[in-house]
């Protein structure tokens, strides 16, 4: 046999054993996740339930769904462990306090450009109180005086104009 008719499997048995090797680092990563849980800490299971861990078993974790509400799943069944910002931005709607971080993002891009002229006169002609209107104008965008006065006219400009219909007496023969 020749090189060019073993290399197709070669290749096929070097892309399987990198396939493998990433699947089994990728189990070896979630397992060491499930060894680290600890009573207290959040996790969301393959299910997409949130909940506390109340207990730590060999092959089973005990979990907090709710006040009174104890559910028992295998180990296997927990997706990931929650920090506790994010158990609590999740669960309980408690956002992380962003003064803390220092670093404060502007509401808008004036502090962020460098002008020799004031912020404030640059921003008062693009902030009117009325929105700017870019579109073409629809009749019920249209005051109800002018409305009127349209209808009126197209009425008078129709009886000025014979209809033109699909058949009859002024059809071409």
């Amino acid at each position: 046999m020749s090189l060019v008719t073993l290399l197709p499997f070669i290749v096929l048995i070097g892309a399987m054993f990198l396939m493998t090797r990433s699947a089994k680092k990728k189990q070896q990563q979630a397992a060491s996740m499930r060894d680290e849980m600890q009573p207290g800490s959040g996790v969301r299971t393959i299910g997409g339930m949130y909940a506390t861990v109340k207990e730590v078993n060999e092959d089973t974790v005990l979990l907090d769904a709710a006040p009174g509400v104890d559910l028992l799943f295998a180990k296997n069944a927990i997706g990931a462990v929650l920090t506790d910002d994010e158990y609590n931005r999740i669960v309980h709607g408690i956002e992380h306090d962003l003064k803390a971080d220092g670093s404060v993002v502007p509401d808008d891009a004036s502090s962020l450009t460098e002008t020799d002229e004031p912020a404030a006169d640059a921003s008062s002609d693009a902030s009117d109180d009325k929105p700017l209107d870019l579109g073409k104008k629809d009749a019920a965008d249209e005051p109800a005086d002018e409305t009127v006065e349209a209808k009126a006219d197209k009425a008078a400009g129709d009886e000025a104009e014979p209809k033109k219909t699909d058949g009859g007496t002024d059809a071409k023969k």
